[in-house]
C-alpha cells in the first residue's frame, strides 16, 4: 500500500519553515495576479469610502430637513445619499466578479506550478504523498488557496472601513472615539485568539480530507480485485474511516468560528451602545445635532465590523493552510539535469556501487552492472528484490543514494534532460496511453515523427493488426478503445520501438502477452534494434533464455550474471521461476 507523509507540524520546527513556504508560495500568486488585486483593492477601498460618507450625509440631510424643512439643500443631499447607495451597489457587483476573476486566476497559476513540478519531481512524488493525496491538494487545496490573493487585498482595504468609522467620530466630537477605543483592545484580542485557534483546526481538517482521498483512489485503482473479492463494504468502511476525525475537525472549526462571532457579538452592542449613550448626552448639552447622533450610531456599527473581518480573515487561514499543503509538495526537490552530450556509442550501461534505500531499507545494496552496447540483459528475481527499481535507475526515473549510473561513459545526472530522454526509451507492465488517438499514443514524446515511423513500430510490436481493426485505425481515440492488458503492452511496446533510443529497458513489459506474441516480439526486439542495447526485466523463462546474458538479483543484491543455461544449473536460480530441477530450461538447453 502506498504510503505518505505524516504532515503535522514537528517540533523540531518544520512548522515554522511549511509557513514561511506558504507565504512565499502566496506572495508568488498574488505577484501573477497583482494587477487585478490593486484593481479590487481600490475597488474595496472606494466603498469602503462610500460607507463612510453615506452615515454623513444622512445626518446632514436630516438636520437639514428638520432645521429648513421645504429647503432645496435638503433635497440635494437626499439625492447624494441615494446616488451613494447606488454606487455602493455598483463597487458590490465590481468587488465580486473582481474577486471571482482573481480567485480563477490564481488557481490555474496554482495547479499549473504544482502539475508542473509533481511531473518534474517524477515516481517520488508519489511514493511519498500518494496519488490521492496528490489529486486532493491539486483539486482543493491549490482551489481554497487561490482565494488567498483576492482575500488578502480584501482585507486590507476592509480595515479602512472600521479604521475610518473611528476617525469619523473622533472628528464629530473627539469623547466619542475614546470610548469606543476604550474597548477596541478587546476586540483585537478576539480576533487573534480566532486566528489562532482556527489555523490549527484547518490544518487538521485539511489533512483528514487529504487521507480519504488517498483510500478512494487507492480503492478505484484495485476497483476490480474488489469487486473479485467481493469486499465492496469492507472497502467503503476503510475508506469512510476517518469520516468521525473529519467530523470532528469540521465541528471545532464551526466551534472556534462560532465563539468569536458570539463573542464579538457580546462585545460589539455595547460599545455602540457607549458610543450611542455618550452621544445621547453631548445632544442633551447642544454638543451634537440630531443628524450627527444618527451618523455616530451609524459608525459606530461600522467601526464594530467584526462580523466581516471575521469571514474574511477565516478565508485567510483557510487560505494559507492550504498553502502550506501546497508548499509541502513543491519542498520535494525535482532532480536536476547537467549539460553534457552523449558521445557516439551503442548504449552501455553502467551501474557502480549502487545503493538506493526507501524508507530506511535498503533495496539496492552495492549492486555493479554492465549491459554492454548492443547486446540484451535480463534481470531476475524473486518480487522485492529490486527489479523494478533497477530499471528505474537505468533511465534516471529514479537516482540512487550511493554509486553512480553511466550510459556510454557518461553519468546519467550529468547529462542534459533532452539528450537523456532520446537516448533511453521504456515500456512498463502497465503502459498509461497517454494522448488522443492510438497514433499519439505510440509518437508520445517524439517531436513530429513520420507515419511510416508509428506504423513500423507498431508492427514490430505485433500491434499493427489489431490497430487497422478498430473503427477509425490509428485515428481511433484511445478513450474509446477497450484494450485487453496484451494489447495495452503492445502499445507501449510500439511507443519504446519508436523512439529509437541506444538504450531499450522494459520492465516487465511482455508479461500480459500470450506466449507465441511474446516469442515474435522478442524475436524482433533481437533483429531491428542491432544498435541498441535492451535491458529487460523478466519473469519468464523464455525471455531469460533468448538475452545474451542474465543478472539474478537476491535481496537487493547481485548473486549471479551468466547466460541462462549456466544460471539453471542452480536451484535457487530455478526456484525464481517457479521451477524444478527437472523441468525443461525455457529452451535453452
Amino acid at each position: 500500500m502506498t504510503t505518505h507523509a505524516d504532515h503535522r507540524v514537528a517540533p523540531d520546527g518544520t512548522g515554522a519553515t511549511d509557513t514561511a513556504a506558504a507565504r512565499t508560495l502566496l506572495r508568488s500568486a498574488a505577484r501573477h495576479s497583482r494587477s487585478r488585486c490593486v484593481v479590487l483593492c481600490l475597488t474595496t477601498t472606494a466603498a469602503s469610502g462610500a460607507s463612510l460618507l453615506l452615515p454623513a450625509a444622512l445626518g446632514r440631510a436630516l438636520d437639514l430637513l428638520l432645521t429648513r424643512p421645504g429647503d432645496a439643500a435638503g433635497t440635494h443631499w437626499v439625492l447624494w445619499c441615494t446616488g451613494l447607495v447606488l454606487l455602493l451597489s455598483l463597487l458590490d457587483a465590481c468587488q465580486t466578479v473582481l474577486a471571482g476573476t482573481t480567485d480563477a486566476r490564481a488557481t490555474a497559476w496554482l495547479r499549473q506550478r504544482l502539475a508542473g513540478h509533481v511531473l518534474a519531481v517524477g515516481p517520488r512524488a508519489g511514493e511519498r504523498f500518494g496519488s490521492g493525496e496528490l489529486v486532493a491538494r491539486l483539486v482543493g487545496n491549490a482551489a481554497q488557496a487561490g482565494t488567498a490573493p483576492a482575500t488578502a487585498a480584501a482585507l486590507l482595504a476592509a480595515l479602512a472601513g472600521p479604521v475610518g468609522a473611528v476617525v469619523a467620530l473622533g472628528l464629530i466630537d473627539p469623547l466619542l472615539a475614546a470610548v469606543f477605543l476604550g474597548g477596541a483592545p478587546v476586540l483585537i484580542l478576539l480576533l487573534r485568539a480566532f486566528a489562532r485557534d482556527s489555523s490549527q483546526c484547518v490544518a487538521r481538517y485539511q489533512e483528514v480530507q487529504g487521507r480519504i482521498a488517498c483510500a478512494l483512489a487507492e480503492a478505484i485503482g484495485g476497483a476490480r480485485t474488489i469487486a473479485a473479492g467481493g469486499t465492496a463494504d469492507k472497502e467503503v468502511a476503510r475508506i469512510l474511516r476517518p469520516l468521525p476525525e473529519l467530523s470532528r475537525e469540521g465541528r471545532r472549526m464551526w466551534r472556534v468560528q462560532g465563539r468569536a462571532a458570539a463573542q464579538a457579538v457580546a462585545v460589539a452592542p455595547l460599545l455602540q451602545l457607549g458610543v450611542v449613550a455618550v452621544g445621547g448626552v453631548l445632544l442633551v448639552h447642544h454638543r451634537l445635532s440630531v443628524g450627527e447622533l444618527l451618523a455616530a450610531s451609524r459608525y459606530a456599527v461600522l467601526a464594530t465590523g467584526v462580523g466581516v473581518l471575521v469571514g474574511q480573515l477565516s478565508g485567510l487561514i483557510r487560505a494559507r493552510a492550504a498553502a502550506r499543503r501546497l508548499g509541502e509538495v513543491l519542498a520535494e526537490p525535482a532532480p536536476g539535469y547537467g549539460t553534457r552530450q552523449l558521445p557516439p556509442g551503442g548504449g552501455r550501461l553502467e551501474l557502480r556501487s549502487v545503493t538506493v534505500r526507501r524508507s530506511g531499507r535498503t533495496v539496492l545494496d552495492g549492486v555493479d552492472l554492465v549491459v554492454p552496447a548492443g547486446r540484451t540483459v535480463a534481470v531476475v528475481g524473486r518480487s522485492g528484490s529490486g527489479k523494478s527499481l533497477l530499471a528505474a535507475l537505468a533511465g534516471r526515473l529514479a537516482d540512487p543514494d550511493d554509486g553512480h549510473v553511466l550510459l556510454d561513459g557518461v553519468p546519467l545526472r550529468e547529462l542534459d534532460r533532452p539528450a537523456l530522454r532520446q537516448a533511453v526509451g521504456h515500456a512498463f507492465e502497465r503502459p498509461a496511453l497517454l494522448g488522443e488517438t492510438i497514433e499519439d499514443t505510440i509518437a508520445f514524446g517524439i517531436p513530429s515523427p513520420p507515419p511510416d515511423r508509428v506504423r513500423q513500430a507498431a508492427a514490430t510490436a505485433r500491434a499493427d493488426s489489431f490497430v487497422r481493426r478498430l473503427p477509425d485505425g490509428y485515428a481511433t481515440p484511445c478513450a474509446e478503445v477497450p484494450l485487453s492488458g496484451g494489447e495495452c503492452q503492445r502499445l507501449g511496446l510500439a511507443r519504446a520501438f519508436a523512439h529509437d533510443s541506444r538504450l531499450l529497458v522494459l520492465d516487465d513489459a511482455l508479461s500480459s502477452l500470450d506466449t507465441v506474441t511474446e516469442h515474435h516480439i522478442t524475436e524482433a526486439l533481437l533483429r531491428h534494434t542491432p544498435g541498441s542495447s535492451r535491458l529487460i526485466i523478466a519473469h519468464r523463462v523464455s525471455t531469460a533464455a533468448r538475452a545474451d546474458a542474465v543478472v539474478w538479483l537476491a535481496a537487493g543484491r547481485v548473486r549471479a550474471v551468466g547466460t541462462h543455461a549456466e544460471l539453471w544449473r542452480s536451484a535457487g536460480y530455478r526456484e525464481v521461476f517457479g521451477a524444478s530441477g527437472t523441468e525443461r530450461n525455457g529452451g535453452a538447453g
